[in-house]
């Protein structure tokens, strides 16, 4: 929000505008890009609707998780699984090498 505005007008406002927003609860936002992921925990989560147009407003603990080729062949090796699989447990695990290996063998 911004500052010296009371949260009422501010709704008031947007709705004037035909901006809608709608908070949205979650557990946990990821983010996957070629290389890593972005991980934000606590997060708070709007979804703006603007005449149509929807985007998320996100704000939280953000951390990045980087898989390496070969952090996904030591779990694929250890837990024998294909390297997709070893890759899906190392991503829910967050990049540790012990969880992902214990969560496919178990």
């Amino acid at each position: 929000m911004m500052p010296g505005i009371n949260p009422r007008q501010m709704q008031s406002m947007m709705k004037k505008l035909g901006i809608k927003q709608q908070d949205i609860e979650a557990q946990e936002v990821i983010i996957k890009t070629q290389s890593k992921s972005i991980i934000i925990k606590n997060p708070q989560v709007a979804l703006i609707d603007m005449m149509g147009s929807k985007s998320f407003q996100i704000t939280g603990e953000i951390t990045e998780s980087s898989i390496s080729e070969e952090d996904i062949a030591t779990v694929a090796e250890k837990a024998d699984v294909d390297k997709k699989q070893a890759k899906a447990a190392l991503e829910k695990a967050n990049g540790d090498l012990a969880e992902a290996i214990i969560s496919l063998k178990g």
